[in-house]
């Protein structure tokens, strides 16, 4: 089956077209044209709208009061339906510093039931812990910190079923480098985090295949004249990615550009981090085993440390524009190719080219998000 969408400007993988024609082949992208095709194919006419490529977020815990840690296709089926409405068509379930045992089910519920969720697509599993430190443990339950350990990467490896894409560590652990060598070879992208590192430490496991820095600046050793930390790591380090979250309580607007600046928009990924409590009203909600409360759109843990975010990636990209800070068409790569490149998905994800798959969005100047399509299909429409 053939389709033709019309309008005012597509993002494309290699930049913006104006007023055309974008053809939908089998749910794949086809070939983009400025003259009209045969009247006898079929135009969807977004006149006045934009098409961007569905966005990606690699590092999400939750939304409309599912977690992924619930180990429940309901939990991971919300949370995939529930993003459509956000722009989102692919993501990274993210799961939380737990035991062994429960990271395992975890991983085991999302590897079972990854196909068959409604909404966006489950493109693989970031585990967020648990080789981390306890100095800038943010929401992570301490009890559960250890070193690195490949034995236990590859026993959840067979169990997912190679769906672990991204794993995070704090590098001053010991067998760090050993780890990130064997991960990196396996097709998983080491992201730093919840760490004290120095700056030679997390130096040495880039050089050893790191490449993700994990919600840049919130949880890690800060940028100092003397001991640049992981900070001054991911903003010297080249060939690595940052991570931000841009809601303007996790990193300031100014913080943000002066990491956009320095490392290039080419290399942030916008994240959400959100927890159950995204796309809820604010109250008291759970995050692992923490009570959390929400409050003016911030997400704390009773000592105050946020505790993951709300934010929604269409909102990302409407806070970097509004900080004028990024352009549209950098804010929507940062939301969309970036973090696919980051973890190795961009082959199936993240971008309007031809062959891939047909998941896109349909917006308006405003950012607004008026449709979503997966496979070429509208899964989703505002009712505004």
């Amino acid at each position: 089956m053939k389709n033709f969408i019309y309008a005012d400007k597509f993002f494309m993988k290699y930049g913006i077209e104006e007023k055309g024609y974008l053809s939908i082949i089998d749910g794949k992208f086809g070939k983009f044209q400025k003259e009209k095709p045969d009247v006898n194919d079929n135009i969807i006419d977004y006149s006045g709208k934009y098409i961007a490529p569905g966005l990606v977020d690699t590092h999400i815990h939750g939304l409309l009061n599912a977690d992924v840690m619930d180990n429940t296709f309901e939990a991971i089926n919300t949370i995939s339906k529930g993003l459509l409405k956000y722009g989102v068509t692919s993501f990274l379930p993210t799961t939380l510093t737990d035991s062994i045992e429960t990271l395992s089910e975890s991983i085991e519920n999302i590897s079972n039931n990854y196909k068959k969720v409604e909404g966006a697509k489950i493109q693989g599993i970031f585990l967020e812990g648990p080789f981390f430190t306890e100095k800038h443990k943010g929401a992570q339950n301490e009890k559960y910190f250890k070193d690195p350990e490949i034995n236990i990467l590859k026993k959840w490896q067979e169990k997912s079923g190679n769906l672990i894409k991204k794993i995070a560590i704090a590098p001053e652990r010991e067998g760090a480098v050993e780890f990130t060598k064997y991960a990196t070879k396996n097709n998983i992208s080491i992201a730093l985090g919840h760490s004290s590192s120095t700056f030679e430490q997390a130096e040495k496991v880039v050089n050893s295949g790191a490449k993700i820095f994990v919600h840049t600046y919130n949880g890690m050793s800060p940028l100092n004249h003397r001991e640049p930390g992981m900070v001054g790591a991911a903003m010297a380090l080249k060939d690595t990615y940052a991570e931000l979250i841009c809601d303007g309580h996790h990193v300031s607007p100014i913080a943000a550009k002066i990491m956009m600046d320095i490392k290039s928009r080419d290399n942030i990924a916008l994240i959400t981090d959100c927890m159950r409590a995204g796309a809820m009203p604010g109250g008291e909600y759970i995050l692992g085993k923490f009570d959390v409360n929400v409050k003016n759109g911030v997400a704390r843990l009773s000592s105050g440390s946020l505790a993951g975010s709300v934010l929604t990636m269409n909102n990302a990209i409407k806070n970097v524009i509004d900080w004028n800070i990024a352009t549209l068409e950098e804010a929507i790569k940062m939301a969309s190719y970036v973090p696919a490149l980051s973890c190795n998905i961009n082959d199936v994800c993240g971008c309007i080219d031809q062959g891939m798959d047909a998941d896109f969005i349909v917006i308006d100047n405003n950012l607004n998000v008026h449709e979503t399509y997966i496979n070429g299909v509208c899964k989703y429409k505002s009712d505004k």
